[in-house]
């Protein structure tokens, strides 16, 4: 017998763990992020076709290693920035996407908010990729999002070493 305790997900959120939308990889993507790690559990890559002339994302896709939590929160994310100005897909919260998931058990919200921070890791890597001169509505500084993937990204790198584990590497 389980000692565990299920999860209460809400509809949402299984309906789109079961059948995400705009899964995969996209080949003619214009930008690429990823954030998180594997050893951690939970590692998202964000793919956006952007048209670039108007600054506004006219394709969203993603690949998740993760949860329940991890995957819907990454699909409803790209739901949520398509045909959206890069500033509009900037501002959208970890918050808002919960509630368009109809909330996440509290102990998986870091699962939107890293979904989050790689979306703004996509946004900054495509304006320094293309040279292009940072927005004012893009911060200099990273958000609290962008440094929760960072954290989950150096505590899964440190446990890796520790345990020795055999973690693929960006290297």
């Amino acid at each position: 017998m389980s000692s565990r305790i299920p999860l209460p997900y809400a509809p949402r959120v299984l309906e789109l763990f079961q059948h995400p939308e705009n899964l995969g990889r996209m080949e003619d993507a214009t930008v690429v992020a990823t954030a998180g790690s594997p050893a951690c559990g939970d590692m998202i890559a964000f793919y956006l076709k952007i048209d670039e002339g108007k600054s506004v994302i006219i394709k969203s896709s993603f690949e998740s290693y993760g949860c329940a939590s991890n995957i819907a929160a990454a699909s409803q994310l790209t739901i949520m920035i398509e045909n959206k100005t890069l500033e509009e897909a900037w501002n959208i919260t970890w918050g808002e996407i919960s509630e368009a998931l109809g909330g996440l058990p509290k102990i998986k919200t870091h699962c939107g908010s890293l979904a989050v921070g790689a979306l703004r890791r996509a946004i900054r890597t495509y304006y320094k990729e293309t040279n292009k001169a940072l927005p004012d509505w893009l911060p200099p500084d990273l958000t609290r999002d962008e440094h929760h993937a960072l954290e989950e990204e150096a505590l899964a790198d440190k446990l890796a070493k520790k345990y020795k584990l055999n973690v693929p590497s960006d290297e």
